[in-house]
């Protein structure tokens, strides 16, 4: 199971401290979707000081489909998971129709989702983010209002087979929260524990087929390149002809 997060300088904890909670909390890996710009830090090294892979994500966040358009473009073969900061109507629309987009996120934020949008989602493989921020970090009538829009978005997951991540979306390690604690909560939405943890462990499945994609070895589904050093092709003896630039079709 992955969760993502917001680290610092944009959160409030570092990389390192994030890594070492989410250890303890029994997670197998971390998302940083920082905003705007892809993070840096040594992943290497939190691997074996922490025992947590740790994912160089980013959430765009545009002021409309336009601009969102151009920064996708600049990062999509750069960021291990590429999240859209949805919550309008128009970024929603947009960004479920965008296979750039690896996950919208908090798509209930700020305007709507309805069965058209999620129907779109399901067919160009964009996660919807069911993030439980909200839920965990506020009260009263925005709380209410909250979980709401969740079941909402719960049924039309369920109805259209939705491909989905689920977050807690933490900006500090005191804001991350044992998968236990996201089991429970799902409940109150209409989640079974099996779905929550089928939703964070999506964000480390993107993680690795982009991870392949963007590998010096990817050529294309199925293809990576191999041990040939010749460039040009080699004409076997059965009269077939061997990949060129040293690809070789996986077994």
């Amino acid at each position: 199971m992955y969760e993502a997060v917001h680290a610092h300088p944009e959160g409030e904890s570092t990389v390192s401290r994030l890594a070492a909670t989410a250890a303890d909390y029994g997670y197998d890996g971390l998302v940083v979707r920082n905003h705007g710009a892809l993070p840096t830090f040594d992943a290497g090294r939190i691997r074996d000081e922490f025992g947590v892979d740790v994912v160089r994500g980013v959430e765009v966040r545009a002021e409309d489909p336009a601009q969102a358009s151009g920064y996708l473009g600049s990062l999509r073969q750069e960021a291990a998971v590429l999240a859209l900061h949805g919550g309008s109507t128009a970024l929603n629309r947009f960004a479920v129709r965008q296979e750039r987009v690896d996950v919208l996120a908090h798509p209930m934020r700020d305007g709507d989702l309805n069965h058209v949008l999620v129907k779109a989602a399901a067919e160009h493989g964009v996660h919807l983010e069911v993030n439980l921020g909200r839920v965990l970090r506020t009260s009263g009538g925005r709380r209410v209002r909250t979980l709401s829009g969740l079941r909402k978005l719960r049924e039309l997951i369920a109805a259209y087979d939705a491909p989905f991540v689920v977050s807690a979306d933490a900006a500090s390690h005191l804001e991350l929260r044992a998968p236990r604690e996201l089991f429970a909560l799902g409940e109150v939405i209409g989640f079974d524990r099996d779905d929550v943890e089928a939703g964070l462990a999506e964000w480390g499945r993107i993680a690795a087929a982009n991870r392949e994609q963007v590998s010096e070895s990817f050529v294309e589904p199925g293809v990576r390149r191999g041990r040939y050093e010749e460039a040009d092709a080699v004409a076997g003896s059965d009269g077939h002809t061997a990949p060129e630039d040293g690809a070789e079709a996986d077994r």
